[in-house]
């Protein structure tokens, strides 16, 4: 195997005389997950990919949950899993696709896009097709699929006229393939009825006449006129949450290259900042199809679906911000852009207080597992928290802010006032954030408080303990797996999900030097990739682990480790997730065994001394060759947003 002629190369010389515990963890992560699709596939899949279920799906929900099951699969391929699961995930996105495309009584996908349905569980079904082009870029089905579904949104399609480019609006919170699905429900007579899931998420609006508290919904003919003030109020229009469309669009632009797509996520995401600046600074979650704020709510900025009253406040909000502001400004290298989705955070923030964590009613407790169990751990029970939701009678809903805001947000920028952010609500916060608590979320993220910990030097345990607690939970998952008996035809559609074991926070994380991806459909922001030089595809080498110390706008640290005794391996380092950046030089270790060590036996090995050579870069691409048994640690300067992200894979040679 050669490099590319041009590329320059950086050759490991250190002896791995003492392997550390996390890349040995690392590579077991690596195996461990690599097999444990087969046991999720023989339960839950049938021969042709489709999961095991019926053949209905009522009403517009559900879509996102099929693809739920399998979405980190091609994450885990281009992170460097086995190569049996690019393939494997491709057939099973197109199996699901074909699977949710004939359900009865209408299909919940329509030309291979969903029909019409929010972007809160839009942005969470196309994270798996997002993966799918960044894993596998030259598949010319992912290229004609990745700009037909954006566009979508740039009315390309006759048939879905989503976008109206003179009021800079997405036309109703539900929208997809067919266009705007009008309304919150197909029904003909609508109606919210009173549900135990729902239940603690409240009323959709306070000021519906004869309605002042949810239970009243057990009142059919109360659960009607809910539906129809819904229907009304939320059936039209553009909402904050369909600011994560812009990811969809962006990654188009990344694929293709194509101007048009980069275009509209500028337009777009200016809009909603224009919008923001005009009120304050807070995003308002609804415009109507005039182009006006609060047309349809009484001139409310609050009360528009997945908005800052119903259901969830500031946590899909701010994601729906992160998305927008971190896909405009990578397409742009203008972090100005930054500032919607700063200014949520900051805002949010500073409405906090601290107050008794357990007497605060919370509607989402389960995300906040790692601030519970560090509060018991600390033997307090004050925390600081921020209302994630607004309604007529003002601020409420008390829960913590999640790291993952301040801190998918400094990912994007890498800049000192970002990390300042993260700084901020750590010294806020009541518990020690070096703690890492073994749980796995939806987003299957949350461990951000330790790893940051870790990137400022003051959690050096970190890579073992989470690679520990990962392992844990994948093989946690399986057992769930071994000893599942319930009837398939029946189960809730979260079954699939809640039993996937791939679990990769803490390979994007170490290998990376990135939080997770933004869950409702943000893309995989981070300052480096690997390439596996000779199987020419993405991911780290076989036996290679890889682990980024130290990150900032200038420059990042990784540590690389070939644990394989007899064989060399050959990797590729690119300067972005996108090649959206370039390195300009690279400092590596360095050493040389001496003929003798005088005195020492030949039994007991002596470490050499250790240098640090540098090497000119001037590109976006760097060789590594690690013999047998070698490591290396290199800093990496770089100047950051210079090229136009894509994700074209790197020459490399053969």
């Amino acid at each position: 195997m050669s490099y590319p002629q041009d590329l320059p190369i950086i050759t490991a010389s250190v002896p791995l005389l003492d392997p550390p515990a996390w890349a040995v963890l690392q590579r077991h992560l690596f195996a461990t997950l690599d097999a444990s699709v087969r046991p999720f596939l023989d339960r839950y899949v049938n021969p042709d990919g489709t999961l095991i279920w019926g053949d209905t799906l009522p009403g517009r929900d559900g879509a996102d949950d099929f693809y739920e099951s399998s979405y980190n699969w091609p994450l885990l391929y281009l992170l460097g899993g086995g190569d049996h699961l690019l393939p494997l995930s491709i057939r099973q996105w197109e199996a699901i696709t074909r699977q949710v495309s004939e359900f009865k009584p209408v299909p919940q996908v329509v030309n291979e896009y969903e029909r019409g349905y929010d972007w809160f569980h839009q942005g969470e079904s196309n994270l798996y097709f997002y993966f799918l082009c960044q894993a596998d870029p030259t598949r010319r089905e992912h290229r004609e699929r990745a700009e037909r579904f954006a566009g979508l949104y740039l009315n390309d399609d006759p048939n879905a006229p989503n976008y109206d480019a003179t009021h800079r609006i997405i036309r109703a919170a539900h929208n997809g393939s067919l266009g705007p699905r009008w309304g919150f429900t197909d029904d003909p007579e609508p109606t919210y009825n009173w549900g135990p899931a729902m239940r603690r998420y409240g009323l959709p609006f306070n000021n519906v006449p004869g309605i002042s508290h949810y239970d009243d919904l057990e009142d059919p003919a109360l659960a009607r006129r809910m539906g129809d003030a819904m229907q009304e109020r939320m059936g039209r229009g553009d909402v904050a949450g369909n600011m994560c469309a812009t990811g969809l669009v962006a990654n188009a632009a990344i694929l293709s290259g194509d101007s048009r797509y980069r275009d509209w996520v500028i337009e777009y995401t200016e809009a909603w900042a224009s919008r923001a600046a005009a009120n304050n600074g807070i995003i308002p979650d609804n415009v109507g199809l005039s182009g006006q704020v609060g047309e349809y709510v009484g001139g409310r900025w609050y009360g528009g679906l997945y908005g800052w009253t119903w259901p969830h406040g500031f946590y899909s909000v701010g994601m729906s911000a992160l998305v927008a502001s971190s896909s405009a400004a990578l397409l742009t290298g203008d972090m100005g852009h930054l500032d919607l989705a700063r200014n949520q955070i900051d805002r949010t923030f500073e409405l906090g207080s601290v107050r008794d964590y357990d007497e605060s009613a919370m509607t989402i407790p389960e995300h906040w597992v790692g601030q519970r169990v560090g509060l018991k751990a600390a033997g307090k029970t004050q925390s600081f928290l921020v209302p994630h939701r607004h309604d007529d009678n003002g601020w409420f809903d008390y829960q913590p802010l999640a790291a993952m805001y301040p801190t998918a947000l400094w990912a994007t920028s890498m800049a000192r006032h970002d990390w300042d952010r993260i700084e901020r609500l750590r010294i806020v916060e009541n518990y020690d954030w070096n703690l890492v608590v073994p749980f796995r979320s939806k987003e299957d993220a949350g461990h951000e408080p330790p790893w940051v910990r870790f990137l400022a030097g003051a959690n050096p345990t970190y890579p073992e303990q989470i690679l520990r607690e990962s392992l844990a939970m994948v093989h946690w998952r399986l057992d769930r797996i071994r000893n599942d008996r319930a009837d398939l035809a029946k189960v809730n559609i979260h079954h699939w999900q809640q039993h996937n074991p791939v679990i990769t926070e803490a390979l994007v994380q170490l290998t990376l030097g990135a939080p997770s991806p933004v869950y409702n459909g943000g893309l995989l922001h981070a300052p480096i990739r690997h390439f596996d030089a000779k199987r020419r595809r993405p991911g780290l080498p076989e036996d290679v682990a890889a682990l980024v110390t130290s990150a900032d706008e200038d420059e990042i640290t990784v540590e690389l480790i070939n644990l394989n005794p007899v064989e060399t391996r050959e990797m590729i380092l690119q300067a972005g997730g996108f090649s959206e950046h370039r390195f300009e030089t690279a400092h590596a270790t360095h050493s040389e065994w001496s003929e003798s060590y005088p005195g020492a036996p030949m039994s007991s090995p002596i470490a050499p001394g250790v240098s640090e050579a540098a090497h000119r870069v001037n590109g976006t691409h760097v060789g590594v060759r690690l013999p047998p048994s070698t490591r290396v640690t290199i800093r990496l300067r770089m100047s950051r947003y210079v090229n136009r992200p894509t994700y074209d894979l790197p020459a490399m040679g053969g």
